[in-house]
């Protein structure tokens, strides 16, 4: 009958030899991240102010891309320090500077493409519906929000499940909106 010292030893020889064949050690578990949520980046949706959901909004459009945690969250940060937290601040800073934030914040993989989509979707905010306050109001349903954020364009799916997984208990949406 094997022990849990033999355990731990054949998991060494496992390591020892997959570290042999790549030159790195190899994880017995790989960590997995802790989603973020709007407390944790400073936000309080519990307020229910345009100012609030606009910030979680905006970090959601930097999580929802292919792109690691630690930086959508850095470039978050920056846009906090730089004051550029509504539709208005972000279309006045416009593109070179939203790229300039976004540089700062490491987020250099999609600079360009996200300095575009945050004035697109600023600009597309403020046309159609005024506010995120207005769009909820106007919703119908969870399923009609869903309809009406993933209309905007660069807003899927991933994007759309992190805000509203947040949101829905502050709006009451009900169990038919993403939340996973």
């Amino acid at each position: 009958m094997k022990g849990p010292s033999d355990r731990v030893r054949a998991g060494s020889r496992r390591r020892a030899v997959t570290k042999e064949r790549t030159g790195r050690a190899a994880r017995s578990h790989p960590a997995r991240k802790r989603a973020l949520y709007s407390r944790d980046l400073g936000i309080n949706l519990g307020f229910r102010r345009e100012t609030e959901f606009f910030k979680w909004f905006l970090a959601c459009l930097l999580f929802g891309k292919p792109i690691q945690q630690e930086v959508a969250k850095r470039a978050y940060l920056e846009f906090v320090r730089e004051g550029l937290v509504t539709p208005d601040a972000l279309l006045k800073a416009g593109w070179d500077r939203l790229v300039e934030v976004l540089d700062r914040g490491h987020y250099v993989r999609f600079d360009f493409s996200t300095a575009t989509k945050l004035l697109e979707i600023s600009r597309a905010l403020k046309t159609r519906y005024g506010s995120l306050t207005a769009l909820f109001k106007q919703s119908n349903s969870a399923a009609d929000l869903v309809r009406r954020l993933q209309e905007f364009r660069g807003i899927g799916p991933t994007t759309t499940r992190i805000f509203l997984r947040d949101v829905k208990s502050i709006w009451r949406l009900g169990p038919d909106a993403p939340s996973r």
